[in-house]
């Protein structure tokens, strides 16, 4: 596209991650003319550097450290298995292509125009795309929805070079196995790639600044991961605070000072992970009369995702935590919806998460402490995935569900669960939750057997004092639920 053009739209979106491609689904779909901006691929950077080439690789040494740890305790055999990671990696990218051209066939369908370049405001109706090829061509747009996404953030002294020290899209395409790697950040990307590493072989030690792995998660979930990694004989560095770091020829070494004063770490690699910021610097939003965070990039929104200019939207990790991609899903709905004049809101009592490690982790709703902090009168019980017969049968009886209740009304707060298949069945308890379900309601709920679902039931069952697979405690008077 060589010199200057221009068009108009109804609807122009910038970003195609998983926000923006469902918004322009949506709005297509209800008959909007819609035009698609992206930068980069298609799917951002979920499905290209985050989630589907992460878990396609988890999954992979999964298989591999299965073979090796469990099957011979099952009556599986297999002495000579080997892992090869560059046909791993070429599986890896065959998923994400595939995924790829599924968004593409989608948005066609919805009548999308997709434009590849950059998009930045140049007004409150228009922007300036630049082309890859350095054309130019001016937009003019109804309404706007804003779906850039987020960057991964630095630290001064630790700046990845793509060699020495990496970020998650060198890792998800490493050419070979280092022997032996540092993690800065002990996030839920620091501790799903530790892991994957671990499970392969690779030396790993994970440094986080804060008091536990996974900040913000459940601190039983933390726990429960934290010696899950070390008996994979990963070192654990919380409470840790990164000073400095020494570039070596075939090195790293890294200066961090912990609970037991200075100390020096060394390995081939360092994986920073520290954080993710707003994507929006170079938007210009100023130019198109956008409020937004300064500091963190975040663009403020209303309850159907409108900044402060109502006909541009912001939806996904430019609008406000968390940074999740079921939540950029359903911002892009309701943002299409809105412009489409439909009566529609962004409005959720619990948000589900997922930690993909082993013990899989799965939390919605509100824990113990955070009940107590809201006024509420908290009581909580843990079911253990031991009294699963699933549990049993699949060689996965490490691992527990938790639920969080209202002792006077019954009402069901939150629900966290380490395990296997935790974030399959997390969906049930986060809907439960958003109908205002009470425990008893979970309990009378019908689970098949034998899944690991049945542990939420069971786990609503020992709460009510009513436990059908471990020994009942104590009574409790139900006449309230």
């Amino acid at each position: 596209m060589a010199g200057t053009y221009s068009r108009s739209t109804g609807v122009l979106v910038i970003g195609g991650g998983p926000g923006g491609y469902m918004a322009a689904i949506r709005a297509g779909q209800l008959g909007q003319k819609v035009l698609l901006v992206e930068k980069g691929d298609l799917g951002g950077e979920c499905l290209n550097r985050g989630c589907i080439p992460s878990k396609a690789l988890i999954h992979a040494s999964r298989l591999y450290h299965a073979l090796r740890s469990e099957g011979p305790e099952v009556g599986v055999s297999a002495p000579e298995v080997h892992f090869d990671l560059a046909t791993t990696m070429r599986w890896k990218e065959s998923v994400v292509a595939k995924e790829r051209q599924g968004v593409a066939t989608l948005l066609k369908a919805a009548g999308v125009t997709v434009l590849a370049g950059r998009a930045r405001f140049t007004g409150p109706r228009s922007v300036d795309l630049t082309a890859p090829d350095g054309g130019h061509e001016r937009i003019d747009f109804t309404s706007a929805v804003i779906a850039t996404g987020a960057l991964h953030t630095t630290l001064p002294g630790f700046e990845v070079d793509g060699k020495l020290v990496l970020h998650a899209v060198d890792l998800l395409s490493l050419p070979s196995l280092p022997k032996s790697m540092l993690i800065l950040g002990g996030g839920v990307s620091g501790c799903e790639l530790g892991e994957f590493l671990a499970r392969l072989g690779v030396e790993i030690t994970i440094v986080e600044l804060l008091p536990q792995l996974l900040p913000g998660v459940e601190a039983d979930l933390s726990r429960e991961l934290t010696r899950a990694l070390e008996a994979l004989s990963v070192k654990v560095r919380v409470g840790t605070k990164a000073v400095a770091l020494h570039r070596g020829s075939v090195g790293v070494t890294l200066v961090v000072e912990g609970p037991n004063g200075s100390e020096e770490l060394t390995a081939e690699r360092l994986f920073v992970t520290v954080g993710k910021r707003a994507d929006t610097r170079e938007l210009g939003l100023e130019e198109a009369g956008v409020a937004f965070d300064a500091k963190t990039g975040f663009i403020t929104v209303d309850d159907q995702l409108r900044t402060s200019q109502s006909h541009i939207f912001a939806v996904g990790d430019v609008a406000r935590a968390p940074m999740l991609a079921h939540k950029a899903y359903r911002e892009g709905i309701v943002a299409a919806e809105a412009i489409a004049g439909r009566p529609t809101r962004f409005d959720f009592q619990a948000m589900p998460a997922v930690v993909f490690t082993v013990p899989e982790l799965a939390s919605v709703g509100l824990t113990l402490a955070d009940a107590e902090r809201r006024g509420y009168h908290p009581r909580e019980v843990r079911f253990p995935y031991a009294a699963l017969g699933r549990a049993h049968a699949s060689h996965a009886t490490g691992g527990w569900v938790k639920v969080v209740g209202d002792d006077p009304t019954g009402l069901l707060l939150g629900v966290h669960a380490a395990g296997e298949s935790a974030g399959e069945f997390i969906a049930e308890a986060a809907h439960a939750i958003e109908m205002g379900a009470t425990v008893r309601d979970v309990a009378a709920t019908i689970h098949p057997h034998p899944t690991f679902s049945e542990g939420l039931g069971e786990a609503a069952l020992l709460w009510l004092g009513e436990p059908m697979h471990v020994a009942a405690r104590r009574r409790v008077d139900d006449s309230r639920r």
